[in-house]
């Protein structure tokens, strides 16, 4: 059974079936022309959205109908970590190819709203539209800060410490290990040939498909409010360095040697002849959060990096000259080259 099988009544019970019970500021919720809720009490709202679109943004050859649902939301959620806001709710928008199997389509929702419930966000309505080319989702997401704990990009300044969460590289080599490994007969071997090679291809493709947006270290930072500037790494670090460096005009220096490479990617680069550090900058799809913080914020950042429990390194430094180095350094004196560009969709 396809989608075009059910009404749009019917698909909407299946979607409304699969989440949690609407919450009390809710005033009117799914099924009716829009959404009616309560604003919270002396706190801004931050708004973002975000579309995912089969082809460019997922393969569904590779990708699970249940990672599509997970990460349609976790780009957004990443987008209001980034901010330093708390999660309140979702607006979703199914444009649905007619084909696409029921059963997809309830595995679909169903890994949107069990990522929804962990952050204790609502979905209040949307809406579903047929699609005579590819599968596409668009989600739009309302978070609350108060106004003194809002990050933006843009407050930067030199002698900053430029720091990033998690590691890096893992979600860039999950994808290469899927697109080679999709298909009859296809396997990606690990160098070694080990079993414990295999699981590090398993986890990086888990990275690219189920990515984990830091919600909880977004608050962290806004609430000890430690974080000069702060952005999500959905096109890869080194889109993100100059993100920040171009809205607080600053130059930014980044110590290769510092990098938190997954050691699993790290493996996978090495094997495929790339140069690893490049890949893992510039690959994508980490959904960390990069964010630089003045020297005298370090106890603040130590006490929100033990709330989050998240791993957090030091990489650079922010500069008065504006420019974007990578600085390499092995044997013999230190290498300066330019940063390189992030991913982008149009060029």
């Amino acid at each position: 059974m396809t989608v075009s099988d059910l009404t749009e009544r019917e698909l909407i019970k299946r979607i409304a079936e699969r989440l949690q019970p609407p919450p009390g500021w809710l005033t009117v919720g799914i099924g009716d022309d829009a959404a009616v809720v309560e604003p919270e009490r002396n706190r801004l709202e931050v708004l973002s959205v975000d579309a995912i679109v089969e082809g460019v943004h997922f393969d569904r050859r590779f990708t699970p109908p249940s990672a599509i649902g997970h990460r349609a939301l976790a780009v957004n959620l990443s987008d209001l970590a980034a901010m330093g806001a708390a999660p309140r709710l979702a607006l979703l928008s199914f444009v649905l190819p007619p084909a696409l199997l029921r059963d997809d389509f309830d595995a679909l929702v169903s890994g949107l709203a069990a990522l929804a419930l962990r952050h204790k966000l609502h979905v209040v309505g949307g809406n579903l539209t047929r699609s005579p080319g590819p599968l596409m989702i668009d989600v739009s997401v309302i978070g609350t800060a108060k106004r003194r704990q809002v990050l933006t990009r843009a407050g930067a300044r030199p002698g900053d410490a430029l720091y990033v969460t998690g590691s890096l590289g893992g979600a860039a080599a999950g994808l290469e290990i899927l697109r080679q490994t999709t298909g009859a007969g296809k396997e990606a071997k690990h160098p070694a040939g080990s079993e414990a090679g295999a699981q590090g291809f398993e986890r990086c493709a888990n990275r690219y498909l189920y990515p984990e947006p830091r919600v909880r270290m977004g608050l962290a930072l806004g609430r000890n409010r430690v974080a000069s500037a702060c952005m999500d790494l959905s096109d890869g670090l080194a889109d993100g360095v100059r993100q920040i460096a171009d809205a607080s005009g600053v130059g930014i220096i980044v110590d290769a040697n510092a990098l938190p490479v997954d050691g699993d990617a790290r493996a996978w680069f090495d094997a495929q002849g790339d140069d690893t550090l490049t890949k893992a900058i510039t690959g994508g799809d980490d959904y960390e959060l990069v964010f630089t913080s003045p020297p005298k914020g370090n106890g603040r950042l130590g006490a929100a990096i033990r709330g989050a429990g998240v791993p957090v390194t030091r990489i650079g430094i922010c500069t008065k000259a504006h420019d974007l180095i990578l600085r390499r350094s092995s044997e013999g004196p230190p290498k300066d080259e330019a940063i390189p560009s992030g991913y982008t969709h149009f060029r």
